[in-house]
């Protein structure tokens, strides 16, 4: 059923990594021009991933382990974008690259708490069906 708790969080998910990346800057550079994760492909891809995993979870609401699954892929791909947010912001020293860090930089933190709900709901419901198939 799509009136699911979980199917909210999912779609905070997906106004997070699809709507909220050309909202809020990644950094500014040297040159003090603002970086959205649109301008590199490789953040744009990751968070548009993450928005595409989130949808298709959303509609495979029939198979919960499917959906599990998928939330756990989800999760696991936000931690990989912000491992590569904090290499980079680390590993460039001084003033090469990243002058001033966006609110950006956050946006997975968000994604994996709301997941994290998402599939603790979604655990929540696959516990009642097999408490209810005991019963009968």
């Amino acid at each position: 059923m799509i009136q699911r708790i979980q199917t909210l969080y999912l779609l905070i998910v997906i106004a997070i990594s699809a709507g909220l990346i050309f909202v809020f800057d990644l950094y500014t550079d040297k040159n003090q021009a603002l970086v959205f994760a649109k301008d590199d492909y490789l953040y744009l891809v990751l968070f548009l991933g993450s928005a595409l995993l989130s949808l298709i979870s959303i509609f495979s609401y029939k198979n919960r382990k499917s959906q599990f699954v998928l939330g756990r892929l989800n999760i696991i791909l936000n931690f990989i974008l912000l491992g590569v947010f904090v290499y980079q912001s680390l590993n460039l020293s001084g003033e090469t690259l990243v002058s001033e860090k966006g609110i950006g930089l956050i946006l997975p933190i968000f994604s994996i708490v709301f997941l994290v709900l998402a599939n603790k709901a979604i655990k929540k419901d696959e516990d009642l069906v097999k408490s209810v198939d005991r019963l009968r």
